[in-house]
């Protein structure tokens, strides 16, 4: 085990784990919570890569170490393949370098800021390889309605999770 809010496996795999409440500047900047800074400082030279999520309206920050393995996964993509193009399109088309300064923050560009609704306060979620980044507001309306599903009959669980032990 590593600092909270991460942990290394076999030395290399690096996860993002928790949650944080963050406020987001006049000029658009969020601070990345400092117990992933010295990661992100070590694995990838503070360099880090911001895009859209194309499943939900929240936005995902990669190490660039990370987006570079991302970058291969959609380059096996058909383009030929709407659902596929559509991601390419999506991911790549609003993907953004940015670099911790040297207080540790981010520039958050315009577009991405408006399509995630990104405003004062935020919420941003280790998410393994990757960090989400949510509307304070939204995730806490998303999360509640995925939590009420919890249990409901009516909602079939994927194959994937069904062997899940928790």
């Amino acid at each position: 085990m590593g600092k909270s809010g991460f942990y290394q496996q076999n030395g290399d795999d690096i996860v993002f784990r928790g949650f944080n409440k963050i406020s987001i500047d006049s000029k658009g900047r969020l601070a990345v919570p400092s117990r992933y800074r010295d990661l992100i400082a070590v694995q990838a030279e503070n360099n880090l890569v911001i895009t859209l999520n194309p499943l939900d309206r929240s936005l995902w920050l990669y190490p660039l170490p990370e987006w570079d393995v991302i970058e291969d996964k959609l380059a096996t993509l058909s383009d030929f393949d709407k659902q596929s193009r559509r991601t390419k399109q999506m991911m790549r088309g609003y993907a953004s370098d940015c670099q911790l300064d040297s207080q540790g923050r981010i520039l958050l560009p315009k577009e991405l800021r408006s399509y995630a609704e990104l405003t004062k306060q935020a919420v941003i979620l280790g998410q393994g390889n990757k960090f989400e980044i949510w509307n304070e507001t939204a995730w806490d309306a998303q999360r509640d309605e995925w939590l009420e599903s919890v249990g409901d009959d009516s909602v079939s669980t994927p194959e994937s999770l069904q062997s899940l032990s928790l």
